[in-house]
């Protein structure tokens, strides 16, 4: 429970499924939400997409301050400039490994910072942002990345998940997403946690004081660390088991109820501005 009056100084949104339904863009009144957080807070992304996949949504959002996180929290950039501050790579080979002894027929991604990505064979078209160059299973662990992405063709959230229990990865953090057969691994100990504490550290907020948004399993650790975390309304129930509060879903605008609950005014579904129903 907030105490009356608090408002946060940080806010850390997901995107895909928080800020943006699908395929579509931010709706009209959750990039007015957005806009109206951003005068009196701090706003920022905290998300699994790559560089080059989050350029899409900060030019949606027109976010030209502060910083992006990227990779789960692996990487940190600048927003205004999109300069890459930090990465975290981990040498992605012991991880493959386990993976494929699991899902010997998955097919890989690793992360090429700002450029794309190297594929061990095809992925769906759409799916990676940037540049993709299929260069086959063997030279996915040439060198260390930022993070490392697995697809099981033709299967369902749920069977890769139950194909991952108890799997075992020492050296890196694992996420599950509960919309694609997809894996996501990142070195131990990252994750958007991990980065947002970072960056609250340097902008000397505490985590009572910042407000996480969510849906997915990468958002758990997020969400569970900030002083207030919200889940989406249609996050799978592990997800909303370790929010503060559950909003309603990203196809009925939750994160702008969220957020006008502590910003004055909002804009409805037309872009017209109001008044929010529980402040003078």
């Amino acid at each position: 429970m907030r105490p009356n009056g608090w408002r946060p100084r940080l806010v850390a949104l997901d995107i895909d499924g928080t800020v943006v339904h699908a395929a579509s863009p931010p709706t009209l009144r959750v990039l007015a939400a957005i806009d109206l957080a951003a005068r009196g807070a701090e706003v920022m992304l905290c998300t699994g997409r790559t560089v080059v996949g989050v350029a899409t949504a900060l030019d949606q959002l027109a976010m030209t301050r502060g910083t992006t996180l990227a990779s789960n929290g692996a990487v940190e950039l600048d927003t205004a400039t999109r300069e890459v501050r930090t990465v975290i790579h981990f040498e992605v080979g012991d991880a493959l490994s386990r993976l494929r002894e699991r899902f010997p027929d998955a097919r890989f991604a690793c992360e090429h910072v700002g450029v794309g990505q190297r594929v061990s064979a095809p992925f769906p078209d759409g799916v990676l942002a940037g540049r993709v160059t299929e260069v086959g299973i063997d030279r996915l662990t040439a060198e260390p990345s930022p993070k490392l992405t697995m697809y099981w063709p033709g299967r369902t959230p749920a069977e890769t998940r139950l194909r991952a229990a108890g799997l075992d990865l020492p050296d890196a953090t694992v996420t599950l997403d509960h919309e694609m057969s997809w894996v996501t691994v990142v070195a131990a100990g990252v994750s958007k946690a991990s980065g947002l504490a970072r960056v609250s550290r340097r902008l000397g907020i505490d985590a009572a004081d910042v407000l996480a948004v969510g849906d997915g399993d990468n958002d758990r650790e997020m969400l569970r660390w900030a002083g207030h975390g919200v889940a989406m309304g249609q996050a799978p129930d592990t997800v909303r088991a370790d929010a503060d509060e559950v909003t309603a879903p990203v196809s009925d605008d939750g994160l702008a109820d969220t957020l006008d609950r502590w910003f004055a005014t909002t804009v409805d579904r037309t872009g017209r501005t109001v008044r929010s129903p529980d402040r003078p």
